[in-house]
């Protein structure tokens, strides 16, 4: 049986981020060998006394430099060329990804419909390596999510002299917690996909109003201590009900009251709101949850957490990281590269967010 369109596009992905890597650890390879050759002529050069000053020392260090120049100027040819052909194959798969894998400023979500099917993989974001930056490498994901998303809306590393504003970290991290949602809810069938907010103090009502006035949230976003052990047990119950009946062999047969869709809990400014209990009730969502259609993504800042000491940590490992701003938090599995990541968000200004949601509503 062939690969559909989707499963090619996605395989290819995969392939230019793979060659990228490896052909950037051969650059950076090839800098470090003529680097480490350089400075053994040199230490040789000068451990003659007789060669350490005059001309002759000046033509040896001179020699040498050249030969570095000579290795790194062949070795940066290589990459160029390598480079210009993982650009134009962007230039081509770019523009035929489907929404769920495309920018947001693709033709493919101008042309949106309200999809029949499933998507097979997500788009998260991008990634690129300095030497490249022009570069982005779509970040994929295969569906259904095998593992929870946290957002870090900790304050983004200072710039210079500028002092990181917390406030704006956790707003960018909300608007991005959105822009994933849409994209979950958009790209899966009507009744398919359904997202929860659980917002204890309601700060993030603001970075949630596309979801809000769209109407396309399950319900309205949960706010007080109250409130978010009772969305919990919820889940708990669901996560549970669904494990009994897949293990009996009963995956249809459900009491009426759970909703047996895809979900995504979006959780803001964690661990507010959280008593002892609510935070066991979450790792068990996070651990079982995707396995049966629950899936998390955890907006919050880890220091916010820190009174909890190392039980958290299991859960922090379970998440897959992204951050509100570009940061070189991610590694390849190949070579284990540092790639910048920056999220996928709508450009500045574009409505687009809200006319997809706006489909979605109507379906």
């Amino acid at each position: 049986m062939g690969w559909s369109m989707e499963e090619r596009l996605y395989n290819q992905v995969w392939g230019m981020f793979e060659d990228l890597a490896r052909t950037t650890a051969a650059y950076r390879g090839a800098v470090e060998f003529a680097d480490s050759r350089l400075e053994k002529e040199v230490d040789q050069a000068l451990a003659d006394p007789s060669r350490r000053l005059g001309t002759a020392a000046d033509a040896v260090r001179a020699a040498a430099h050249a030969r570095r120049t000579l290795l790194t100027d062949q070795a940066r040819a290589a990459f160029d060329r390598d480079l210009a052909q993982l650009t134009a194959e962007a230039e081509v798969v770019e523009p035929a990804l489907p929404p769920a894998c495309a920018r947001w400023d693709s033709p493919a979500w101008h042309a949106y419909r309200v999809p029949a099917e499933p998507p097979m993989a997500l788009r998260l974001g991008d990634l690129h390596l300095p030497e490249s930056a022009p570069l982005r490498i779509p970040l994929l994901v295969r569906m259904p999510l095998e593992r929870g998303l946290w957002i870090d809306s900790g304050p983004a590393p200072a710039a210079g002299e500028r002092v990181p504003d917390p406030a704006g970290a956790r707003r960018s991290a909300m608007t991005a917690a959105v822009a994933v949602a849409a994209r979950l809810l958009a790209v899966h069938p009507p009744g398919a996909f359904a997202v929860q907010v659980v917002d204890p103090t309601g700060a993030g009502a603001r970075a949630l109003l596309p979801l809000t006035e769209a109407g396309v949230l399950a319900a309205p976003p949960v706010t007080g201590a109250a409130g978010v052990s009772r969305t919990l047990e919820r889940l708990t119950r669901r996560v549970d009900l669904v494990q009994m009946a897949v293990r009996g062999g009963v995956a249809d047969s459900f009491p009426a009251d759970v909703d047996t869709a895809q979900q995504l809990l979006i959780v803001n400014d964690f661990p507010y709101g959280f008593d002892d209990r609510s935070v066991a009730r979450l790792r068990f969502v996070a651990d079982e949850g995707p396995a049966v259609g629950v899936h998390l993504l955890l907006v919050a800042d880890r220091e916010d957490a820190a009174d909890h000491g190392p039980l958290l940590d299991p859960l922090w490992r379970s998440l897959l990281r992204l951050t509100p701003l570009p940061d070189d938090h991610l590694a390849d599995p190949w070579v284990g590269h540092a790639w910048t990541y920056e999220p996928s968000l709508p450009p500045q200004g574009s409505r687009i967010l809200q006319k997809v949601l706006t489909e979605v509503a109507k379906a």
